[in-house]
């Protein structure tokens, strides 16, 4: 779904992949604070089994899906950077990959059930109203009976709290479509979904989500 005015093309992402691991896990600022923790309480929350089905949405260098993985989960990872892709089939041999912008239907391939439909870091490059269409395509056609849809991203309680780390964050700060719970929450609601929100730091959040 690239275009020419794309805000987003995977291309912003494909030089990223070399340095990614090295540099973002160990990042204490905005917009990464708390990255590790939330990852760690993605797979938390999801409650992986062994033979449970994963989908992960922008997979990246693979960072979120590996413990998935290791819990003896099957695993389905989706990035729009082919580089990014090349470094997760690195560290996941057995899971398989799909070059693919979230923007778009997901691959033939995919067109099946999942247990778990997980993401870090790759929402909040979408409006609001686009994150619930997604969101509620996912779940409808996509996701299992009591399966459970976990977000992770750059997330703030209200306006208000987001104002403060823009100012903190100074000119490392960027406007991208960040979410904002106090508006999130209600719309996901209102399409049906059961919500629990978790602030993992002062930029970081999770969304559990439940049809």
């Amino acid at each position: 779904m690239t275009t020419p005015n794309d805000p987003f093309p995977p291309s912003d992402f494909d030089g990223w992949a070399e340095t990614y691991d090295a540099a973002v896990p160990a990042t204490t600022g905005f917009p990464f604070t708390g990255y590790n923790e939330v990852l760690r309480t993605i797979v938390r929350l999801a409650e992986p089994r062994p033979g449970h089905s994963v989908l992960d949405l922008g997979t990246g260098t693979g960072n979120l899906v590996v413990p998935f993985a290791q819990a003896g989960c099957e695993c389905w990872c989706t990035d729009s950077s082919e580089p990014m892709l090349a470094k997760a089939r690195q560290k996941l041999p057995s899971a398989r990959f799909f070059l693919h912008d979230l923007r778009a239907d997901l691959p033939p391939e995919l067109d099946r059930k999942f247990d778990h439909i997980i993401s870090a870091y790759v929402f909040h490059h979408f409006p609001l109203d686009e994150k619930i269409r997604i969101i509620q395509s996912l779940a409808t056609y996509h996701l299992s009976p009591n399966g459970r849809l976990v977000i992770g991203d750059i997330a703030f309680p209200n306006q208000e709290a987001l104002e403060k780390v823009k100012t903190e964050a100074g000119d490392e700060w960027e406007d991208e479509f960040y979410w904002l719970a106090d508006e999130a929450i209600p719309a996901l609601e209102n399409a049906g979904f059961k919500v629990e929100f978790f602030q993992i730091s002062s930029c970081a959040g999770i969304f559990l989500l439940q049809k």
